[in-house]
C-alpha cells in the first residue's frame, strides 16, 4: 500500500514505525530536515521536507496515486487543507486527518463530507486516550483493556497476582472454575518471555495474561487471576490540558475528582467549567499539598500533564505518599517500557493508542478493529469474513485446518451478535466478525492474505 503521513510529530513518526515493515511504501512529510533525515536513517522510507498542504509538495509526494493520505501534523487546518487539496486535485481515495478543536469536533458531520471538507476518517488522540483511561478506571486492575464488535468482546491484559484462583494451577482449571463462562487465554509475558498458552501451562505470579472474552464476563475472568479491587472511587489528576479536562468530565458525576493545575489562570477556567471537580492551583511535587488533599485515601493518581519527566516524578512521589495506584502519560515511547510495572503502575502512551486507531484504515481485507497489543509488537484484529468457500481459505473450513502464521490465535467469532468463543471445531462462515490475535506483528501481511477473498482460490 502506498501511505502519505504528513507530519513526523511523535504520532507520525511512531505510525511511520509501525507500517514501514508491512510491506508498504511510505513517504513522510515534515518542515524539520533533521527529523526527517533521522527516520529515513533508521528506516526504510522517503522523506520530504516543505509544507503538509502544499499543492507542489503532496504532488512530489505521490499524492496522485497513493492509497491512503495521513494528516497527523500539529495543525489541524493544516491538516484539513492537505486532505482538501488531495481530494481536489489528485483524487486521493482515503483521507485521515487528526482533528483536536474540539469546536470543529462538534460540528464534525456538518464539515467533513467530500463536498466541504473531504475527510474521510478523522482520528482525535486526546478523546482516544480520555476513552482509554476511563476503561481502566471501570476495570481496576486491567493494565489495557480493548472493546470489539460493538462493544460485545473485549480483549484485556492483566497481571495474575497470588490469590487469584487460578495462579499455580493449569489454564484447562478456568472451565472448571468457571464452567459456564467462556474465554480464551491467547497470550502470557513472563519475565518479558513470550509463552503461547496450552491447557497445560501453568499460570504463575508475576505473569501479564491476555485474553479474550465476553464484555460482561470480563471481571470474573479477572476475579481468576488477582483479587478484584474495588472500584475506583477517589481520584487526582495533574495537569490542566485537554486530556485532564476530559477525564475529569467523565468522571466527576461517579467519582470524588480533585485536580491540581500549575497555572493560576487556567486553574480558575477550570474551576468554571468542571461542575463538581475541586480544582486547586499549585505544585503537583509539593508533598504538603497533597498531603493536605488525602494523598493516602486516593485510588489513582493520573499524571496528565504534557511533561513526561513531570508525569514520572509526581506519580514517584505520590506512590510513595500513599496513593494506591499510579496512572502516567508518557509521549516518549523509549519511557514506557521504562517506567510501567515497577513503581508505576500504568503507562499510557498517546500516540499507541492512536496508531492502534489508524491501523484498521490500512488493513487489506475487512479489518474493522485493529488494536496495538504490547506498545505495538502484537496486534489483535476484528475481520470481518466475505466470500464463500470456493473464493475464500477460511469460509466453511474448521479453525484447527487454518494454517495460521506461528503465534498467532483464532481468539473469538461474533456472528449475528452472539459470541463465540474459538475452539478447534468451529466453523467459519460468511459475515462472522472473527477475532485475530497476531503475536509478532511481521506476520500481519500473512493474516491478511489468509482472511481476502480471491476468484482464484481452489
Amino acid at each position: 500500500m502506498k501511505i502519505i503521513i504528513l507530519g513526523a510529530g511523535q504520532v507520525g513518526s511512531t505510525l511511520a514505525e509501525n507500517l514501514v515493515g508491512e510491506d508498504n511504501d511510505i513517504t513522510l512529510v515534515d518542515n524539520d530536515q533533521n527529523t526527517l533525515d533521522n527516520l529515513e536513517s533508521k528506516h526504510d522510507l522517503r522523506v520530504l521536507a516543505g509544507m503538509a498542504s502544499s499543492p507542489s509538495i503532496l504532488r512530489q509526494a505521490g499524492a496522485a496515486d497513493a492509497d491512503l493520505l495521513v494528516a497527523v501534523t500539529s495543525s489541524d487546518e493544516v491538516n484539513m487543507i492537505a486532505c482538501q487539496v488531495a481530494y481536489t486535485l489528485f483524487n486521493t481515495p482515503v483521507k485521515v486527518a487528526r482533528i483536536r478543536n474540539s469546536e470543529y469536533l462538534r460540528e464534525k458531520d456538518k464539515l467533513f463530507q467530500n463536498n466541504v471538507i473531504p475527510i474521510d476518517h478523522i482520528i482525535s488522540p486526546e478523546r482516544l486516550v480520555v476513552e482509554e483511561i476511563t476503561r481502566l478506571i471501570s476495570y481496576p486492575g486491567a493494565l489495557q483493556i480493548s472493546h470489539l464488535a460493538n462493544d460485545l468482546i473485549s480483549i484485556v491484559v492483566v497481571r495474575a497476582y497470588y490469590g487469584g484462583p487460578l495462579v499455580g494451577s493449569p489454564i484447562s482449571a478456568l472451565k472448571d472454575h468457571l464452567p459456564h463462562i467462556d474465554s480464551r487465554i491467547v497470550a502470557i509475558k513472563r519475565n518479558d518471555k513470550i509463552i503461547r498458552p496450552q491447557g497445560s501451562t501453568i499460570v504463575e505470579a508475576g505473569d501479564e495474561i491476555t485474553f479474550v472474552c465476553a464484555t460482561e464476563n470480563i471481571k470474573a475472568i479477572m476475579s481468576e487471576l488477582q483479587r478484584l479491587e474495588r472500584p475506583y472511587k477517589r481520584i487526582m489528576i495533574i495537569g490542566g490540558g485537554n486530556i485532564a479536562i476530559g477525564v475529569a468530565k467523565k468522571l466527576e458525576n461517579q467519582c470524588n475528582v480533585k485536580l491540581i493545575e500549575r497555572n493560576p489562570k487556567r486553574a480558575m477556567q477550570l474551576a468554571e467549567d468542571l461542575s463538581k471537580t475541586l480544582v486547586f492551583q499549585g505544585d503537583p511535587s509539593d508533598e504538603s499539598l497533597l498531603f493536605e488533599e488525602n494523598i493516602e485515601a486516593t485510588d489513582v493518581f493520573l499524571c496528565l500533564t504534557s511533561d513526561d519527566e513531570t508525569n514520572i516524578m509526581a506519580a514517584l512521589l505520590a506512590k510513595r505518599l500513599g496513593a494506591k495506584n499510579a496512572m502516567v502519560l508518557i509521549q516518549r515511547m523509549a519511557y514506557v517500557n521504562l517506567v510501567q510495572g515497577g513503581t508505576i503502575d500504568i503507562a499510557i502512551s498517546p500516540q499507541q493508542t492512536t496508531v492502534s486507531a489508524m491501523l484498521s484504515y490500512v488493513r487489506k481485507g475487512d479489518v474493522v478493529n485493529a488494536i496495538s497489543m504490547r506498545h505495538g509488537l502484537a496486534e489483535a484484529d476484528e475481520i470481518v469474513v466475505h466470500g464463500d468457500p470456493t473464493t475464500s481459505q477460511v469460509i466453511g473450513r474448521s479453525i484447527e485446518e487454518l494454517k495460521l502464521p506461528i503465534g498467532t490465535v483464532i481468539a473469538a467469532i461474533v456472528r449475528d451478535g452472539e459470541v463465540i468463543i474459538a475452539k478447534r471445531k468451529v466453523t467459519i462462515q460468511e459475515n462472522d466478525h472473527v477475532i485475530v490475535y497476531i503475536n509478532d506483528k511481521k506476520y500481519v501481511p500473512e493474516v491478511e492474505k489468509l482472511f481476502q477473498p480471491n476468484a482464484f482460490f481452489i
